[in-house]
């Protein structure tokens, strides 16, 4: 499943907090066509309801249960944030917008799990200079 694309991916962002950081990552999921635009309330509910830091300085802000109509089909984004943006006291320097069909999301969760388990991974997207760096990444871990 190649769901990862260029232009899904924003480099050298800065938020203010981690709301910005959710709302933007949404806004490319609609803007490039995966969910519909009240897909992004959702996003915000499940962060109210449940922090999507995961840790490894990563946050996967995702929908809720009742979000699946909502999906036209799976997507990610990726917000490199080299500065990092507040989770509830973490810091994320990587966030993730996920919106998976019919549970894909489970497979894109286990994907960015391996490649950012391993911190060097991190280090390397957080401080990639171009969109090719990471779509390397990806492409060399994901089949």
């Amino acid at each position: 499943m190649k769901i990862f694309k260029d232009e899904n991916i924003q480099l050298n962002q800065q938020y203010e907090n981690k709301l910005e950081a959710i709302l933007a990552a949404g806004e490319i999921l609609v803007k490039n066509g995966y969910v519909a635009e009240s897909y992004i309330q959702d996003m915000l509910a499940r962060e109210e309801e449940v922090s999507t830091y995961i840790g490894n300085n990563i946050a996967i802000p995702h929908g809720i249960v009742k979000s699946v109509e909502k999906i036209h089909s799976s997507g990610i984004s990726l917000l490199q944030v080299p500065e990092g943006v507040d989770f509830d006291g973490n810091t994320a320097y990587l966030v993730f917008g996920i919106a998976g069909k019919n549970n894909e999301h489970l497979e894109i969760l286990g994907q960015i799990a391996t490649i950012c388990s391993e911190l060097e991974n991190v280090e390397i997207i957080r401080h990639a200079t171009s969109k090719a760096e990471i779509l390397k990444i990806f492409e060399e871990v994901v089949v």
